[in-house]
């Protein structure tokens, strides 16, 4: 086919079809196993093909862990400001006693505060985890139209510091 390169829509764990991610750093069981992204990497690369995942980082799902936490302790939640338009004066559609943004309308779909640095810090750490552990060359960025400039900013930094050549593409 003359393909040089693999796309792969989200691999990591979530709660029905990969956009509405429940761990960044967990490979969905469904998939496979980590040893089988690993090697289907190593083979691709020793083929001269590319490894790129999709990253979805604008939102996570409803059972994304710090949303559970949030769920469970409310104010006290270390988590509450992970979330963007976080209410606690109304209910979500879902019957939370707390109302979040969603993209486009979703609501299965919980929009991150990417302007807060520990959300930053766990979406870059996964990236570093993503990199080191199965070796990919690139991530296509869901979303990105809802991605501020300021995290694109901050994420192409992140990329040219720690993973200088890894490609990042919008959607």
């Amino acid at each position: 086919l003359g393909a040089t390169a693999i796309y792969l829509g989200p691999v990591f764990e979530s709660g029905s079809h990969g956009y509405d991610t429940a761990d960044y750093y967990h490979l969905d069981r469904r998939l496979g196993t980590r040893q089988d992204l690993a090697r289907l990497s190593q083979n691709l690369h020793a083929r001269g093909m590319k490894l790129v995942l999709d990253g979805v980082f604008n939102h996570v799902g409803r059972h994304f862990w710090a949303f559970r936490d949030l769920q469970q302790n409310l104010h006290q939640s270390p988590y509450k400001d992970w979330f963007a338009g976080l209410n606690f004066d109304q209910r979500s559609p879902f019957g939370d006693p707390f109302s979040y943004l969603a993209w486009n309308g979703h609501f299965e779909l919980v929009k991150l505060n990417l302007a807060n640095p520990e959300v930053r810090g766990h979406l870059f750490g996964a990236i570093s985890m993503w990199v080191e552990e199965f070796g990919i060359d690139g991530i296509r960025l869901d979303a990105a139209d809802a991605l501020s400039p300021e995290f694109m900013t901050q994420l192409r930094d992140f990329v040219n510091q720690k993973h200088p050549g890894l490609w990042l593409m919008g959607e």
